[in-house]
């Protein structure tokens, strides 16, 4: 407003959102007058939308059922590693569809809630502790406190996880690699013309010369030599026994990550 005349409109697209309009007069010396409004809107909580699989509800019965009812010798026949697991990842799927439902993923508990709470009580008197509108005492008390309940619930999180370690062992090795502070990549190497590499790429193709080189004729004369004093030619070759190989498998770690290959 400026001597009864209109300048500024508060303009909406919805009836009832702006209310509580008041005139608070001049600021100072200017013929300009304030206008203090209200926006009425409600909070909205928003849910989540992430879904995860609800192993507790899932029939693996079933599961074990549709993937034993696959033809794998026919569907895999004639075809490569990275194709044979594109078939396989299809049929997993398909399962995992039909026995494994999904839940959608709550949001943080009240413990979580209260110690972000707590750490962000300690910001605002931090920041006015910096500004002297906090004593240093008062400053101090909530610090502790706040230092206090994030040790409890970490002590609480370890708990659950060394209790639960046997049934849920992925959630404890994701907790322990996540606690490791470096995680150091491939320096640089060097080449046999003594180059130094540093990407990606050009790291890969020296390694990979590295290692194939133990199949090449660069090391033929080491096993030639190696096999000259093994014994005589009819020594018997070891053997894999298929009893063996089982008991490899049966004892693999399936709670282990899959590596980059989705496979291993």
């Amino acid at each position: 407003m400026r001597r009864g005349a209109m300048l500024n409109v508060v303009l909406t697209n919805k009836k009832g959102l702006v209310g509580n309009v008041k005139f608070k007069g001049s600021l100072g010396c200017s013929d300009h007058e304030m206008v203090e409004f209200k926006i009425l809107r409600a909070v909205r909580r928003v849910h989540s939308k992430l879904t995860a699989l609800d192993f507790r509800r899932a029939d693996f019965g079933l599961f074990r059922d549709l993937l034993g009812r696959v033809p794998w010798d026919k569907a895999l026949k004639g075809r490569g590693a990275q194709e044979s697991w594109s078939v396989f990842k299809d049929h997993l799927l398909q399962a995992q569809e039909q026995c494994i439902p999904t839940k959608r993923k709550s949001g943080k508990n009240s413990q979580n809630k209260e110690l972000l709470d707590k750490v962000k009580h300690k910001k605002e008197y931090y920041r006015g502790w910096k500004q002297g509108q906090v004593a240093w005492e008062e400053h101090r008390e909530i610090v502790r406190a706040a230092r206090d309940q994030v040790r409890k619930i970490k002590a609480l999180i370890e708990l659950n996880l060394a209790r639960d370690i046997k049934g849920n062992k992925k959630s404890f090795y994701r907790y322990v690699s996540d606690k490791r502070r470096t995680r150091k990549n491939v320096g640089p190497l060097q080449k046999e013309t003594g180059d130094l590499v540093t990407q990606d790429i050009e790291k890969a193709e020296v390694l990979n010369d590295f290692f194939a080189s133990v199949f090449t004729d660069k090391c033929s004369s080491h096993t030639a030599q190696a096999s000259e004093g093994k014994g005589s030619e009819n020594e018997e070759l070891p053997t894999v026994r298929e009893d063996q190989v089982r008991d490899h498998l049966r004892n693999l770690k399936v709670h282990k990550y899959m590596g980059p290959n989705e496979r291993s």
